[in-house]
């Protein structure tokens, strides 16, 4: 990165991923600084850019498209409740507002993920300690370098089992796979490499195995990339955990996830990843018209809890997986 874009970036939690910019046209000033965003993600892997004046869904979406320099993609094979607002542009999930989301990068449970993602505030939440709404960051790379060595190799040589059950606790199956069709969906499945149970009471259950870390397919860096700490029931509140488990048998949860032979994943190997996460997490305050921009290999987000009112948009591009072996 050369030094007049260095100097153009203010810092963040000890970060220069701040780029305060006087656009009076967005869309124009997208276009033209399209390669140096990229080139602030390869490097960095967020950039927070203030000053942009966006009145509309879709010009945001119109932003990120020129910005990423593609359509966005559509959140398929969902594992959070969103609303589609128009272009592919979407609310951020819409858990309840007491709530914390943990740290994690976007569909890292599946065989496809967007790359790139990008977050518009229409309404900038209060910002009350402890509760303020923020979106906590983390870098992959960092958090692949503090979990000990011998989880890390556990992990890459054993790999990950998703197990989900889809219900009424739960997403329902047509809201994760947008159809009302089960053929749709079993021809989903068999194209990413899920296998599928349908299941009494119009449920179903699928498995998926995938791997624990990924390669940037530009830096060519090793990143932790998957969601077990967030998957694995030793995430839910300990009486939420308990009240589930006294309704319901383990293999039938709404979402839980073992090593890819289906053995128990160690509850105290899942707590020093998240620990490692909220080593290096940081987070700034929302602003009215803030735009986000993630490489969504390179740096996780998640949410704080809020009070008041929030309104975040997400749009996602640049679709990539796994290397077939």
């Amino acid at each position: 990165m050369n030094a007049c874009m260095v100097e153009e970036l203010e810092d963040i939690a000890g970060r220069n991923m701040l780029w305060n910019v006087a656009a009076a046209r967005p869309l124009d000033w997208a276009r033209q600084n399209r390669h140096r965003v990229e080139t602030i993600l390869h490097d960095r892997g967020a950039l927070l850019i203030r000053g942009l004046r966006l009145h509309s869904t879709k010009q945001f979406g119109q932003l990120l498209e020129a910005l990423f320099d593609e359509p966005l993609a559509e959140y398929s094979y969902r594992s959070t409740p969103r609303t589609k607002l128009g272009g592919n542009v979407y609310t951020a999930t819409e858990y309840h507002a007491g709530e914390t989301i943990p740290q994690h990068n976007e569909s890292s449970y599946a065989s496809v993920w967007p790359r790139r993602i990008g977050f518009f505030c229409m309404v900038a939440p209060i910002p009350v300690p402890g509760a303020g709404g923020a979106t906590p960051l983390a870098d992959s790379r960092e958090v692949l370098k503090r979990i000990p060595a011998e989880i890390v190799r556990k992990f890459t040589e054993r790999k990950l089992q998703y197990v989900r059950n889809y219900g009424n606790i739960d997403l329902p199956w047509r809201d994760v796979f947008q159809t009302d069709d089960k053929r749709e969906v079993e021809a989903f499945c068999r194209e990413n490499g899920i296998e599928f149970e349908w299941r009494k009471d119009d449920g179903l259950r699928t498995r998926q195995v995938t791997p624990a870390i990924a390669q940037h397919p530009v830096t060519g860096e090793q990143v932790w990339f998957n969601q077990a700490h967030l998957f694995h029931v030793s995430s839910l509140r300990e009486d939420v955990a308990r009240d589930m488990l006294a309704v319901c048998a383990e293999e039938d949860l709404p979402r839980n996830v073992y090593h890819g032979d289906g053995s128990p994943i160690d509850v105290a190997d899942l707590e020093r990843i998240r620990a490692a996460y909220d080593e290096i997490k940081f987070h700034f305050e929302w602003q009215k018209n803030d735009v986000l921009l993630l490489d969504n290999m390179l740096v996780t987000h998640g949410r704080q809890p809020f009070v008041g009112e929030r309104k975040i948009l997400v749009g996602m591009a640049g679709l990539h997986s796994h290397p077939k072996e």
